[in-house]
């Protein structure tokens, strides 16, 4: 477990604008390193605003798109092409606008897909994909992400793992069907937390006042099953990009003045 490291940024627009800089120079390092990198992309106001900002980034191209792995840390279970779906809103934010190799872009089961309205079988069959994925190097039954990007909601959330669910309380399957969510629609596909602490890093990203008391509360050392961000973290890093809106209840002591 590594303890979180807290970046501030003014608002929000330049802490997604830091944010895709620092993910391009974490790809970049990993394929010259590796040959290939890992990143599992999250949805959501602050995920979209990151993929964004790395569409317009001048440096955008120093990334080897076609080398690069791409999985989803959570999903709305809905047909395939469907607006709300993250992989839809992911691919107009930027990934049809990049030459990514099709065979490394792993987005979760649609709905309308082989599984139909079955979301145990869809999160089953996204376990095994994350399986055959990895390597005997790796710590798990899924790749060792370079990069793990997660939205915080304001209740806590993290991928759709949301507080007093059962999916928080999962320790054996990496993936899992979602019922009942508290926000629409209800059915998911989500990682859950054995999966997401299997990445190098762990990138949580909330901008916003609306934030401001979820990062408190997963920051104060609260229980993971209360509030699933508290148990989001990476082997080797666990990176919380705040704006002040978001860190405006988050003691001073906790992170240096804001960094753009």
């Amino acid at each position: 477990m590594s303890a979180p490291q807290i970046v501030v940024h003014h608002d929000k627009e330049l802490m997604a604008q830091a944010a895709a800089a620092r993910l391009i120079t974490k790809v970049v390092d990993a394929q010259a390193s590796r040959g290939f990198a890992s990143v599992v992309l999250t949805g959501g106001r602050n995920g979209n605003g990151l993929l964004a900002a790395l569409s317009s980034a001048p440096a955008r191209d120093a990334i080897d798109w076609s080398r690069l792995d791409l999985w989803w840390g959570d999903e709305r279970f809905l047909p395939e092409g469907d607006p709300e779906r993250n992989h839809t809103q992911a691919r107009e934010g930027l990934l049809d606008s990049v030459p990514l190799d099709p065979a490394r872009v792993h987005p979760m089961p649609a709905s309308d897909g082989p599984y139909g309205s079955d979301v145990e079988a869809a999160a089953a069959a996204y376990a095994a994909e994350l399986a055959a994925a990895a390597r005997p190097e790796d710590h798990a039954s899924v790749p060792t992400f370079d990069v793990l990007m997660l939205g915080v909601g304001p209740d806590t959330h993290v991928a759709s793992l949301f507080p007093e669910h059962p999916a928080v309380r999962e320790t054996q399957r990496t993936v899992v069907g979602v019922h009942g969510a508290p926000k629409p629609p209800p059915t998911r596909v989500s990682l859950t937390l054995p999966a997401i602490r299997a990445a190098r890093e762990v990138w949580l990203l909330a901008a916003g006042e609306d934030k401001a008391n979820a990062a408190a509360i997963a920051l104060s050392g609260a229980g993971e099953v209360q509030a699933p961000a508290a148990g989001a973290y990476g082997r080797a890093r666990t990176l919380w990009l705040l704006d002040s809106a978001a860190a405006s209840q988050l003691p001073r002591d906790l992170y240096p003045p804001a960094s753009s």
